[in-house]
């Protein structure tokens, strides 16, 4: 006689969550050649395509950097999506009034980030810290300390123009919290 083994799944309490099995699951892998990652990202092929590739976040951040969301439409139609897409993420952005954003984690704008890379920082640089960097940048190429060097010149507006961009954000996210 053949014995009878009994399921894990009876009585209380449960051996294993609801919803859990044995089987085993199909995983798709990322389709970047040569991942082993699980591709769980979908991407599509070409604009307007059912199609999609299915990449791992790291190959998929690495695709959506070089895509063109609006490649192909008229300028009119470009700008038309462009300000459905801001108006839908516009409550993102006015997180950022509630305290629920800081430095470094978005809450900077791109002329801000190009600003900080101007004066050699990392996205998360405190105020003081940028300071103290024009200012140590800002006594190197100041014109009166290279009379006559035009491209120290330039450097130094480009330094003023980077530090009155990174202070009126500052300012400005004072002044919401």
């Amino acid at each position: 006689m053949s014995r009878v083994r009994r399921s894990n799944d009876w009585g209380f309490p449960r051996w294993r969550g609801y919803d859990a099995s044995r089987e085993a699951t199909t995983v798709r892998l990322c389709d970047r050649h040569g991942c082993e990652e699980k591709g769980d990202c979908p991407a599509p092929k070409a604009p307007n395509s059912p199609e999609r590739w299915y990449f791992c976040q790291r190959h998929a951040a690495e695709y959506n950097s070089k895509w063109d969301y609006f490649e192909g439409l008229e300028k009119a139609e470009k700008e038309a999506r462009a300000k459905a897409e801001r108006a839908e993420s516009a409550g993102y952005a006015e997180s950022a009034h509630y305290g629920w954003a800081g430095s470094g984690d978005g809450s900077r704008s791109a002329d801000e980030m190009r600003a900080l890379e101007l004066l050699g920082l990392e996205a998360d640089a405190e105020f003081e810290t940028i300071k103290k960097a024009y200012r140590q940048r800002a006594k190197q190429v100041h014109p009166d300390v290279k009379p006559g060097d035009e491209e120290a010149a330039r450097e130094f507006q480009a330094l003023q123009v980077a530090y009155e961009v990174l202070r009126a954000g500052e300012e400005r996210r004072t002044w919401r919290g």
